[in-house]
């Protein structure tokens, strides 16, 4: 799979810049016109458009503004959130997670998208505004990044979700919008918000949740849902850290006359009518922080009309290494179970760059993705993802990993000067003669000459994030920056 830059058509002149939002309260929206169905500036595995899509009333980029979280501070994919939000973290070789939710919400009309972020937001941020400027949405459509501010009213930075929203509704309503979509930034998989939006508005709920049917047996973040046979959520969310692992989709015990009560994970998605979440956020719950288990959970016990939206698609909140590492292999299938990066009905977009094509050198490449900008020099690599301008050298054998790639092309060993003369320092890449198996490799790690990253004893967990890995689920993870001198053995 190759990411393709696509040409602007010549019909199409982008002039918007996105600002990011923090201590300043103005901003420009993008003025380019779409007049095909490319989207110039970015970046996309294929460049069809749906063939069918639903005609909404009013239609959603004129009454449906996107919110995206970038999340905040978790320890489920540390070390890989070190220095990033989870949005911002690298994705089958050359796009980042966020990509997939902006990603939909282009593809289903809806051309009005927030992305609040506050948490290590620097990668994430720059990746949005570079990605999605003058990116062809529209006449009033934008990509607007929203980074946590101070007010001189409240000069705390964002206390979590609800509370985010809540300070940003002055922005959020400047345009005469009908609901709100609520959207987290990290997951994976590929949904027609449309119909969604549609299941709202012919069931007049107040509140759409999109709940897992494939995800059965799985606790979700957002809290699970008790849904009756009319696809009414009937019972308050489990706080995520209550949650225990239930039988999902069986018959409950119930506290109505309707005994066919069944419970699905949530997904975190929400439709939120304007009015609706102006009232839960300011007149009803005005010091919840949490969207999903306080004020999604509040609303439903005071008796709004809470509906639950089925989807039975792929759907990978990335709630682990394990997950994330399983995900990313996936786009090394061909008959592809998973998220299908090559949808020619649902593109995905990411930031397009001006790289080279790769110079591969009697390498042995089976069942693998390639970025643009590597060189691979006689090497053997097998069920792996090779991200962008990735150095690998003669004899190297890499196997079932994610090599994250790097930010420059390091074509030499570079010297300096140490203490006493020069002193060879390790290029960003993989070493000559080097093993690499069952491991995730950070952005610009440094793997010395004859290095052996094999997990060897079979270790499950350890923290040794000094010497620059650790190890999850049995997943050796080379941290970003991290140098591995030559001949260590992992």
């Amino acid at each position: 799979m190759v990411a393709l830059q696509l040409p602007v058509p010549a019909s199409v002149t982008p002039k918007a810049k996105i600002p990011i939002l923090g201590l300043i309260q103005n901003h420009k929206q993008p003025n380019s016109k779409l007049t095909s169905s490319v989207l110039p500036g970015l970046s996309m595995a294929n460049p069809h458009q749906p063939e069918h899509p639903i005609m909404l009333f009013p239609p959603a980029n004129q009454s449906v503004a996107a919110i995206v979280f970038g999340e905040g501070s978790d320890s489920q994919l540390y070390p890989l959130t070190k220095s990033r939000s989870k949005g911002a973290i690298p994705l089958a070789a050359s796009y980042r997670l966020i990509d997939a939710v902006v990603s939909n919400c282009i593809n289903s009309n809806i051309n009005k998208i927030y992305a609040l972020t506050q948490f290590n937001s620097t990668a994430l941020n720059s990746h949005l505004t570079r990605a999605y400027s003058g990116a062809g949405l529209g006449k009033e459509g934008f990509v607007e990044v929203i980074a946590a501010y101070q007010s001189p009213e409240d000069k705390r930075w964002f206390q979590g979700t609800a509370d985010a929203i809540r300070r940003c509704l002055w922005l959020l309503q400047e345009y005469p919008i009908v609901e709100f979509l609520v959207l987290p930034g990290h997951h994976l998989y590929r949904m027609d918000y449309q119909k969604l939006i549609e299941a709202h508005r012919n069931k007049k709920a107040d509140i759409t949740c999109a709940v897992s049917t494939s995800m059965k047996n799985l606790p979700s973040e957002f809290g699970i849902f008790t849904v009756n046979s009319e696809d009414k959520v009937v019972e308050p969310t489990d706080k995520p850290g209550n949650q225990q692992t239930k039988s999902i989709s069986v018959e409950s015990s119930g506290k109505s006359n309707d005994s066919a009560h069944k419970i699905f994970p949530g997904m975190g998605i929400y439709v939120i009518n304007r009015d609706v979440m102006t009232k839960l956020l300011r007149e009803y719950f005005p010091k919840a922080n949490d969207l999903s288990s306080e004020v999604i959970a509040g609303a439903i016990s005071i008796g709004m009309k809470v509906h639950a939206y089925h989807f039975d698609g792929y759907w990978e909140d990335m709630r682990s290494i394990e997950a994330f590492y399983q995900a990313n292999l996936e786009s090394t299938k061909e008959t592809n179970m998973g998220y299908k990066f090559c949808d020619k009905n649902s593109p995905l977009y990411t930031l397009p760059r001006c790289l080279p094509p790769s110079l591969i050198t009697d390498a042995v490449i089976t069942d693998s993705v390639i970025a643009d900008g590597c060189i691979l020099n006689r090497c053997n690599i097998k069920g792996t993802v090779v991200g962008l301008s990735t150095r690998i050298g003669d004899r190297a054998v890499i196997e079932d990993s994610i090599i994250m790639g790097s930010d420059i092309c390091q074509m030499q060993v570079v010297q300096s000067n140490g203490g006493e003369g020069k002193e060879m320092i390790i290029p960003i890449g993989v070493g000559e003669g080097s093993h690499i198996r069952k491991a995730i490799v950070d952005k610009n790690a440094r793997i010395g000459k004859n290095v052996m990253i094999i997990n060897r004893d079979n270790v499950q967990e350890a923290n040794m994030e000094a010497f620059g890995y650790t190890i999850k689920a049995g997943i050796v993870v080379i941290t970003r920056n991290a140098v591995i001198p030559d001949g260590t053995i992992l």
